[in-house]
C-alpha cells in the first residue's frame, strides 16, 4: 500500500543522507518508467522512489534505511525480464543496479571474472575474449540485460545445450540481505564443498532472498569458430526424431534450435533469408563447434535426412554459418513485420515452458492446436536441444476479448508442459505472472519449505514481496 506523506519524507531523508541527489529518482515519469519490467498480465505498483546507487556501500544504506522503515524494496536490472519479478510494489524503493557496472577484474589464469551486477551480458563476453577467454551464457537480449537480472532468474541461452546455463558459471556472489548486512557466498577455487550451497540458492531466486552487488564467474575457453546446418521437414514427428537421433548418437552441438511452421513462415515472408524454404512444418538450425565441426555436421546431416528432412543447407564456411544462424536472429523482426502487417499496436508475448526432449514435438503440436482453439497466432520457437520452449503469442491488448484469449492460451500451454512431465519455466522465471503454476508443480511439501526459505532470509518479508512464492 502507499506510504503516508510522513513516512515517505523519513525515507527520502534518510536515503539522501548517504546517496547523492542523482541517484534517487522521484519525477513521475521516472517512477513510471520503472514500474515494471516487459512482461504482460502481470500488475505493478507505483514506486515511492527509484534508487540507483553506484557503490555496495550505498545499497547497504538502502536496505537497512527501508528496513528499518518497513518499506519495501524491488531490485531491477535492465527490465527485461518477462515474468513480473521486477515490477513495483507500491509504496516501495525500487533499487536500481544499472548504475553499479563495473568490471572489476578478469583473471585468466583461474579463469574466472569479478564484476558487478550491472554490467550487460554482451559487454561481459566481448571483455573477456580480449583474454582468450568466453563467458557462454548467452540470453536473446544479451546486448541489454544485465549479469545480476542474469543471476536473478537464471538465464540460459542458444548455447546453453552445450554450455550450460548461468547457474553453471556463477562461482561466488557479494550480497547485501534484506537487513542491510553484507556477506559473501561462494569460492574462486575450481573446487569446494563447504557447507550448504547458498550461491546455488540465489542464482534463480529472483531478488527475493538478498541483493546482488558482484559475482565471481567462471569462463572458459574461447569457443572454436563453427559450422552449421539448416534442415527443414514436413512434420514436427519427423523434427522431433532428429533431434532425438541427434542427441542419441553422442553429438554436442552449440546450438539445436526450432522453429515451427508459423515462425518458419514468417521468416521467409520477410523475404530476406535466402535458405528457408516455405511450407515446412518445422526447421531446425543446429550449429558445431567443436573439434571437427564439419565432420560432425555432416553425421548429423545424415541423421537428420533419416528422419525426413525434405531439405537441407549446410555451411563449409565461417560465412556461410552466419548465414545459417541469421535465420534464428531473424525471428524477432520477422514477427515485426507480421504484426506491423495487422497495423500495429499488438503485443508480442514471448513464453517461456520447458519438457523432456522426447516430447517436444508433442507441446509444439498442443501448442498449435491452442492457437486455432483460441483464434490467435502463436509463434513457437524455442532450445530444442534442451527442450525449452517460447510460444510467442501475438494479441491486441486493447481488444477486451482477444486479451481473455491470449491470457487463457497462456495458460493452456502451461498446463500442456506440465502434463508432458515438464517445467513452467526453463529461463525465465516465475516472478508474478507463473505463481499459481508454480504451486502446481511444486507440491504443498517443496512450497513450504521454500516458504521456509524467504522467512529466513526475509523475516518482514520486505524483499521483492509478493514474487514466487507468497510468504
Amino acid at each position: 500500500m502507499p506510504l503516508t506523506s510522513d513516512t515517505t519524507s523519513l525515507l527520502l531523508e534518510r536515503l539522501r543522507s548517504a546517496l547523492p541527489a542523482q541517484a534517487l529518482l522521484t519525477d513521475p515519469a521516472e517512477l513510471a518508467a520503472h514500474a515494471r519490467d516487459s512482461a504482460p498480465f502481470s500488475a505493478c505498483g507505483t514506486p515511492a522512489v527509484v534508487a540507483v546507487p553506484r557503490t555496495a556501500g550505498q545499497v547497504e544504506h538502502v536496505m537497512r534505511t527501508a528496513y528499518e522503515l518497513d518499506v519495501p524494496v524491488v531490485p531491477q536490472g535492465a527490465r527485461t525480464g518477462l515474468a513480473g519479478a521486477a515490477n513495483a510494489v507500491d509504496g516501495c524503493v525500487v533499487l536500481s543496479t544499472a548504475a553499479m557496472d563495473r568490471i572489476l577484474s578478469v583473471d585468466p589464469a583461474n579463469r574466472l571474472v569479478r564484476c558487478e551486477p550491472g554490467v550487460t551480458t554482451r559487454r561481459l563476453a566481448e571483455a573477456v575474449a580480449e583474454h582468450g577467454l568466453a563467458y557462454p551464457p548467452d540470453p536473446a537480449s544479451w546486448d541489454r540485460c544485465t549479469i545480476g537480472g542474469n543471476i536473478a532468474t537464471g538465464a540460459g541461452g542458444i548455447c546453453c545445450v552445450k554450455y550450460g546455463v548461468t547457474a553453471d558459471y556463477v562461482l561466488g556472489l557479494d550480497l547485501v540481505l534484506p537487513d542491510g548486512r553484507r556477506m559473501r557466498t561462494g569460492r574462486d577455487t575450481a573446487k569446494g564443498v563447504a557447507g550448504y550451497d547458498l550461491t546455488r540458492l540465489i542464482v534463480g531466486s529472483e531478488g527475493t532472498l538478498a541483493v546482488v552487488v558482484g559475482a565471481t564467474l567462471a569462463l572458459r575457453p574461447a569457443r572454436p569458430p563453427a559450422l552449421s546446418l539448416l534442415a527443414q521437414f514436413p512434420t514436427l514427428t519427423a523434427a522431433g526424431d532428429a533431434v532425438a537421433a541427434v542427441t542419441a548418437a553422442g553429438h554436442t552441438p552449440s546450438a539445436l534450435e526450432l522453429l515451427d511452421r508459423a515462425t518458419t513462415q514468417a521468416i521467409v515472408d520477410l523475404g530476406t533469408h535466402a535458405l528457408l524454404r516455405p511450407g515446412s512444418a518445422a526447421t531446425l538450425i543446429v550449429e558445431s563447434d567443436g573439434a571437427d565441426p564439419s565432420s560432425e555436421l555432416s553425421a548429423m546431416e545424415i541423421l537428420c535426412k533419416e528422419a525426413g528432412a525434405e531439405h537441407i543447407a549446410t555451411s563449409a564456411t565461417v560465412e556461410e554459418a552466419y548465414e545459417i544462424i541469421e535465420a534464428r536472429r531473424l525471428v524477432s523482426p520477422a514477427l515485426a513485420a507480421y504484426m506491423a502487417s495487422r497495423g500495429g499496436g499488438l503485443t508480442a508475448f514471448i513464453e517461456d515452458v520447458a519438457v523432456p526432449r522426447s516430447a517436444l514435438p508433442v507441446l509444439v503440436g498442443r501448442i498449435e492446436e491452442i492457437a486455432e482453439r483460441y483464434g490467435l497466432r502463436i509463434f513457437t520457437l524455442g532450445h530444442a536441444g534442451d527442450g525449452n520452449l517460447h510460444p510467442t503469442v501475438v494479441f491486441d491488448e486493447s481488444d477486451a476479448d482477444e486479451f481473455r484469449r491470449a491470457r487463457e492460451a497462456y495458460d493452456a500451454i502451461m498446463a500442456a508442459g506440465l502434463e508432458l512431465g515438464g517445467t513452467t519455466t526453463g529461463e525465465h522465471g516465475i516472478g508474478t505472472l507463473k505463481r499459481e503454476w508454480l504451486e502446481r508443480e511444486l507440491g504443498p511439501v517443496s512450497l513450504e519449505l521454500q516458504r521456509g526459505l524467504k522467512r529466513l532470509f526475509d523475516p518482514k518479508n520486505l524483499l521483492n514481496p509478493g514474487k514466487v512464492v507468497t510468504a
